[in-house]
């Protein structure tokens, strides 16, 4: 690594020479202003980059002194420009149109560097194979630290490369849209559909302890009953009888909203219960969670599902999103033996890394269907939409 100096009577001017002489990729280590302009005589800056000493990669060597070097470069960008500005209307001679646009240009540019930059910063550490652009750092980054599994995010990017028009390349704003894009159309979403009579909808509920699986039905029942274009009619059994707070927080919930609810113990008693609410367009079934290792309890669920029925059951997985990738998966998989229908994810209002979801999505191609985004009923529950997750993946800020 080496320093250079550039003097012009601009910045601009002195950027420019930099780019000819160098191109893009340097690093701006400072820049000043030697003289300042007058009427009577030009200014001068002077800017000083850091360039390889004929090294076909540049890695830093401290973190925290490249991050110095950006901070300190983007904010003397920040006060030339407002020094300029300020000295065009003292001295009463306005600049050019075309000097103001080349300036923002090259302002521009240096932002999306000191992007890449900081990007490629933070995944210094990063240890795979995947030969990436300057340009997609920014991205990369941004998209690896929501969560999204190492495989499928380097996959992705390798097909982004190959596909990207190269005209979309030219700043982050268009790389990001394109990706945004991308992402979008690989999350598996179900949309909500009313159910008209004489169809009715059964719907199983399943998945490990503590993710909200009643809290979630209760918000289920009062959207279907309350807050759709049709009040529908529902109701609700709990298979949950090893859990008593459990059972009475779904009695106390069916009692408010004046719903019908069965508590069922084994097979046997289940389709004399679907049978007693067959009056409902929905019925909701609530299901004892469990370790997902817990083969034997996953089991007994299936044999619920043996029963004659007059309605087809869904069976509906609800995890939380505040669950590390590799747990969804081992979770998915155990429960699997159960024909599963949708996920549900919970507890999105404590996370904003939805990566994991993502890659869960894409892993098992089943279709998400509802989000719990709080604890209020009903209120904190919505229908699932790939915008929601991307905004936990995108729309963030490298920290």
């Amino acid at each position: 690594m080496k320093l250079k100096t550039f003097t012009a009577p601009t910045y601009t001017e002195a950027l420019n020479k930099i780019k000819t002489e160098l191109g893009d990729d340097v690093v701006i280590v400072s820049s000043k202003e030697i003289k300042r302009k007058t009427l009577s005589s030009p200014g001068l800056y002077e800017i000083v980059v850091a360039i390889e000493d004929d090294v076909k990669e540049s890695e830093p060597t401290k973190n925290d002194d490249v991050l110095l070097k950006l901070s300190t470069a983007a904010k003397e960008i920040n006060s030339l420009s407002k020094m300029e500005k300020k000295e065009n209307v003292n001295n009463l001679k306005p600049v050019k149109n075309d000097e103001i646009m080349a300036l923002k240009e090259e302002i521009s540019k240096i932002a999306d560097s000191l992007k890449y930059l900081q990007a490629t910063v933070w995944d210094i550490n990063n240890k795979n194979e995947l030969e990436l652009p300057p340009e997609f750092s920014e991205i990369y980054a941004l998209a690896k630290s929501s969560g999204i599994d190492s495989k499928h995010l380097d996959e992705i990017m390798r097909l982004t490369i190959k596909y990207m028009p190269l005209k979309m390349r030219k700043n982050r704003t268009a790389i990001k849209r394109y990706f945004h894009t991308l992402l979008k159309k690989m999350i598996p979403v179900r949309l909500e559909r009313e159910i008209k009579p004489p169809h009715k909808k059964i719907m199983m509920f399943v998945g490990p302890t503590g993710v909200g699986k009643t809290t979630t039905i209760a918000k289920l029942a009062a959207r279907y009953a309350y807050k759709l274009s049709a009040r529908h009619k529902v109701g609700i059994i709990t298979l949950d009888t090893y859990r008593i707070g459990a059972v009475e927080q779904l009695m106390t919930y069916a009692k408010m909203m004046r719903l019908p609810i069965e508590t069922v113990v084994d097979p046997s008693d289940f389709e004399e219960a679907l049978n007693a609410l067959r009056h409902n367009d929905y019925i909701l079934i609530d299901t004892v969670g469990s370790s997902q290792h817990d083969k034997e309890k996953i089991e007994k669920l299936s044999s619920f599902l043996k029963v004659n029925t007059f309605a087809e059951i869904n069976i509906n997985l609800v995890l939380s999103a505040i669950t590390k990738y590799e747990d969804l998966t081992d979770i998915y998989n155990n429960f699997s033996i159960l024909p599963i229908d949708t996920l549900i994810f919970t507890k999105l209002d404590e996370t904003r890394n939805y990566g994991n979801i993502f890659s869960l999505l894409l892993d098992t191609k089943k279709p998400v269907s509802y989000y719990s985004i709080g604890q209020e009923v009903p209120d904190d529950l919505m229908e699932a939409n790939a915008e929601y997750l991307l905004r936990g993946i995108l729309e963030k800020e490298l920290s």
